[in-house]
């Protein structure tokens, strides 16, 4: 991928139906919009040791506030 990857691509890669898996304080998620103002968190792979919920519902906010950190981001096309 060329250049800076900025949130503005990452929505649109969520509008686009992708479900992005990604490293988030050192555990791995997936992420993907459900409609408008609406996505699933789920849960992958767990390495720290303080619990987390496995699956969630969050705002378009709280995509956009856990973006910066980041790490690891890859794409699955499937339809939802």
């Amino acid at each position: 991928m060329e250049g800076k990857y900025t949130y503005k691509q990452f929505s649109k890669d969520l509008d686009d139906g992708y479900k992005i898996l990604f490293t988030y304080v050192r555990n791995r998620y997936v992420v993907y919009k459900l409609r408008e103002n609406c996505y699933m968190q789920e849960l992958v792979e767990q390495m720290s040791r303080n619990p987390v919920s496995e699956k969630a519902m969050i705002t378009e906010k709280a995509v956009k506030q856990m973006f910066p950190y980041m790490e690891e981001i890859e794409y699955r096309q499937e339809t939802i």
